[in-house]
């Protein structure tokens, strides 16, 4: 029997990590961050500075640790062209105020990506991708998309929306709004009917998905706050926004 039991416990030793069972946590997490050429680099700065101290707030440390895991995964991808998308942070546990903390400390403290055009289609696509091979397991998966502009380059937004939807898969936005003065193109950061109805009506998908809008870049790490709050703790938007 003893010779039996070391046998399997040798034998298990040497199972791939890919067909373990995968650790539950209480929701997959994939941050999207827009830096396209419109994303200046100061604008950029307040984006990652934004990201970081959201991702250590209190409230936000407090929804994570409030579910049945008590944990959530994250992971950090910037994508700006069609063909420009790079994860930041790969998959990541988050589950109490150091790994938090950690997880700020290295966005700071990682160079950006890139620079291009705008695709909102492609970042979708491969936020799905990073879900897909997620080494962790949970009912919950997300997508969180911040941009500051509309999709002008890659394939339909609507049609990586809607096939995201499809496998099951919630997209929420953070749309920063540009003042005209400031902006890059001013059809492209001010679209027709605006952008927060732009990201409404063509990048969100889900149930339950929803946007906030962040006045600014200098606003974005309040606004990912909140938004991070309503997505861990799955509040209604009523009872979100009787909390603001």
């Amino acid at each position: 029997m003893r010779i039996v039991a070391a046998l399997l416990s040798l034998a298990l030793t040497f199972v791939p990590l890919s067909v373990r069972a995968a650790e539950s946590v209480d929701m997959l997490l994939v941050l999207a961050a827009d830096v396209s050429r419109s994303v200046t680099e100061p604008k950029f700065k307040l984006q990652r500075e934004g990201a970081a101290a959201a991702i250590t707030h209190p409230d936000v440390v407090r929804a994570i640790t409030s579910g049945p895991n008590r944990r959530i995964a994250v992971c950090f991808v910037e994508w700006a062209s069609a063909g420009m998308q790079n994860v930041v942070i790969d998959w990541t546990i988050i589950g109490d105020g150091g790994a938090a903390r950690t997880f700020g400390d290295r966005l700071i403290e990682t160079p950006r990506s890139f620079a291009g055009s705008t695709s909102i289609s492609a970042a979708i696509d491969f936020a799905v991708g990073q879900l897909e091979r997620a080494p962790f397991a949970s009912e919950r998966r997300v997508i969180d998309v911040s941009g500051d502009g509309n999709n002008i380059n890659g394939r339909p937004v609507t049609d990586a929306r809607d096939e995201a939807v499809a496998k099951n898969i919630i997209i929420n936005a953070l749309v920063i709004l540009t003042p005209l003065a400031e902006a890059f193109r001013p059809e492209h950061t001010n679209p027709p009917g605006g952008l927060e109805k732009y990201f409404q009506d063509n990048v969100i998908g889900g149930p339950g998905s929803f946007t906030i809008v962040a006045e600014g870049h200098e606003s974005f790490g309040r606004a990912l706050t909140k938004k991070l709050i309503q997505e861990i703790a799955g509040l209604p938007r009523h009872r979100f926004a009787a909390a603001e």
